[in-house]
């Protein structure tokens, strides 16, 4: 039996990592407006999840 490791789902420096928290806020934003939908919601919601992770990740990098 193999075993799978997981690749981190966050980049090791602050400049990649702010585009990826800056990209994940955009979609946020655009979810948002389609929140009416059931597939506004989801994605609100899925994104708004990335987004607080990618955060936390985010705030333990070195400068």
């Amino acid at each position: 039996m193999s075993t799978f490791l997981l690749a981190k789902f966050f980049v090791k420096n602050r400049r990649d990592g702010a585009r990826m928290l800056s990209t994940g806020l955009l979609i946020l934003a655009i979810a948002s407006t389609q929140i009416d939908h059931s597939w506004g919601q989801a994605l609100s919601a899925f994104s708004a999840l990335i987004c607080i992770y990618w955060w936390l990740a985010y705030r333990r990098l070195e400068r």
